[in-house]
């Protein structure tokens, strides 16, 4: 093996195992859950990530509508997320995909189960560290949910720290 091939290998790896920066943010939002019917969905995220991969927690709430069976639902997600390097044009895309919990209620009747989600957005820079969060989700619920399937977009203010 050559010197220069093992310098460069040895070099390499010491960038590999070197701890890289890790980066918070926290989103509120606001969105609608389409399913069965448009309904409100309000919410919050705090997550943490290296480059490239990411983790976060996410809370939200749907409001019930009775008179059209909608249930309230909301849920408790733990999410991994994949995302680019750095931002292009100013705008930082990610997928994400997790699982947690959920409970639906609609006037009486409840579930509360496990689910999963799989979902992707963009973060795009406002000023500073604020940025617009655009995030589209579908979920998978356990149990006997009234809507097994059902699916979220938001816009969030997100602050990076």
């Amino acid at each position: 093996m050559s010197r220069r091939y093992l310098t460069v290998v040895l070099a390499a790896s010491l960038l590999l195992t070197l701890p890289g920066t890790a980066r918070a943010d926290l989103t509120a939002f606001l969105g609608i859950n389409p399913t069965p019917v448009n309904r409100v969905t309000r919410g919050f995220a705090a997550g943490m990530g290296l480059i490239i991969v990411g983790f976060e927690f996410e809370y939200a709430d749907t409001t019930e509508d009775p008179l059209n069976a909608a249930p309230r639902l909301r849920t408790f997600m733990f999410n991994g997320l994949v995302q680019t390097p750095i931002p292009i044009g100013g705008m930082q895309f990610y997928g994400t995909a997790g699982g947690g919990g959920y409970r639906e209620t609609l006037t009486e009747v409840s579930e509360t189960n496990v689910g999963i989600n799989v979902g992707g957005g963009v973060k795009m820079k406002l000023a500073g560290p604020l940025r617009l969060r655009l995030d589209y989700r579908v979920f998978t619920l356990r149990g006997t949910p009234r809507h097994p399937r059902p699916q979220r977009f938001y816009a969030g203010i997100n602050l990076k720290f």
